[in-house]
């Protein structure tokens, strides 16, 4: 069993989390996990552009849409009949995420009925890089979290509502990550955050 497919838009951190998520959909070789953008109109459009061109390619794969694009409107990508389901967020980073849902039976209570969205409060998010990502994928260079989210509301910027308010990776934890990553061989680290 392989990799999942993965499709990556927007900033360094995106880069980096999009390897955690590689990490935690290991072995679904039938996934393709598209991880959006929401800083631009442009970018959105090519993030449906990309689910649309994927389904095309790989009629019998899953599309599961998440990052910030998916955060701020999960109802347009849910809308999309080549999406299997939507992730926040918070929702991308939690192990078994990626599992694939069992088909909807009438019998199964309510509760363990299986959802297409699953977008939280990314408001109420208070941690960040929870995960450890120990390969970087055909990259020459390591991608460590150092901050995620955002406390400034400027009026033309939709981040805060993508990523929540302004949190820290602990600089200890950040200091092991890197002697880690030094340690595997890497030459370049890129501390990476959104704010």
């Amino acid at each position: 069993m392989g990799d999942p497919t993965l499709i990556t838009f927007g900033c360094r951190l995106n880069i980096a989390e999009s390897e955690a998520m590689r990490s935690l959909a290991r072995g679904q070789d039938d996934l393709i996990i598209v991880n959006s953008c929401a800083v631009t109109g442009e970018a959105v459009r090519q993030a449906r552009q990309a689910i649309r061109r994927a389904k095309r390619e790989h009629p019998d794969a899953r599309i599961v849409v998440t990052g910030c694009a998916a955060q701020t409107d999960p109802a347009m990508f849910a809308a999309m009949p080549e999406v299997a389901s939507v992730l926040g967020n918070r929702e991308k980073m939690q192990a078994g995420s990626f599992a694939p849902a069992l088909p909807f039976a009438p019998s199964l209570p309510f509760a363990d009925a299986p959802q297409k969205v699953r977008v939280s409060d990314i408001m109420a998010v208070r941690d960040t890089a929870p995960h450890l990502i120990t390969a970087f994928a055909e990259r020459a260079r390591a991608f460590v979290e150092v901050q995620n989210g955002c406390d400034h509301r400027c009026t033309f910027c939709i981040i805060p509502y993508g990523r929540g308010n302004s949190r820290s990776v602990p600089a200890g934890a950040v200091i092991e990550r890197v002697k880690g990553l030094v340690g595997e061989g890497y030459k370049e680290i890129v501390l990476t955050g959104v704010d």
